[in-house]
């Protein structure tokens, strides 16, 4: 093992990092947002509606996401109306090819996640915060999404590690994210073994980075008091027990 070689794979391929983050939050912020909506609907709309959404989400979680991303970049430009529309000047772009893929991937997945969080909210949550007056756009926003949203988020914590991961597929339409670097590096240096290893250990950082972020979260929304521990006071409120009895006359 050339130790040599995986010093300088380090500083090469850390020079990727800024590209995949790029990739991965704003994929998982653009799913995020596309999510929120399609999960009410999937799990509160009509039997149509619902079936739309169920739809999509079943074709991009039941296909490779290297497929999809394929389809995007070499499927769309061969469409003329794509070509001649005003999108193709971002679709021409691998960037932003990669950018929609990954978006669309992660809102399906996120969409059943969060469904079935809507789903497990109690019942008489709702109908209680329907008795004081909210309307149910106040209902949905105020209670129903921030407990659904605790229930999801071991699942979401999920998703982001595997859209970290999956990130990497961007290096197949020419992008010089992590993987990318790592494989630029290795048609000059042949050196597969060494550059590899780094470039597993950068991606096991970052994902294990991304997981002590959802466990922190999931501390600071907890309600069952583990959360946060209050400090005990330095001095006791206890009356001492000597004061407790009365002296006999």
């Amino acid at each position: 093992m050339d130790f040599d070689t995986m010093i300088a794979a380090v500083m090469v391929l850390s020079s990727g990092l800024a590209l995949t983050l790029s990739l991965t939050v704003m994929a998982l912020m653009a799913g995020f947002v596309l999510s929120v909506p399609l999960a009410f609907m999937r799990a509160f709309a009509r039997p149509a509606l619902s079936r739309t959404v169920l739809s999509y989400t079943y074709v991009f979680r039941g296909t490779p996401m290297l497929v999809q991303l394929f389809l995007v970049y070499y499927g769309l430009g061969q469409i003329e109306a794509v070509r001649a529309s005003v999108f193709w000047v971002i679709l021409r772009d691998p960037f932003w090819c990669a950018l929609l893929t990954f978006s669309l991937n992660s809102a399906a997945h996120t969409t059943e996640i969060l469904c079935r969080g809507l789903q497990s909210v109690p019942k008489g949550t709702t109908e209680a915060a329907t008795a004081l007056g909210l309307k149910p756009m106040q209902v949905a926003r105020l209670v129903t999404f921030p407990i659904a949203f605790r229930i999801s988020l071991p699942a979401y914590g999920n998703e982001v590690v595997g859209m970290m991961k999956g990130s990497s597929l961007a290096s197949t339409v020419t992008l010089l994210e992590v993987t990318g670097m790592a494989r630029q590096m290795v048609s000059m240096t042949f050196a597969p073994y060494e550059i590899f290893i780094v470039a597993g250990a950068i991606y096991l950082l970052l994902t294990s980075l991304a997981v002590k972020a959802t466990q922190f979260l999931e501390r600071q929304l907890a309600t069952d008091g583990t959360a946060r521990r209050w400090r005990q006071p330095r001095f006791a409120t206890t009356v001492p027990e000597h004061r407790l009895t009365t002296p006999m006359p």
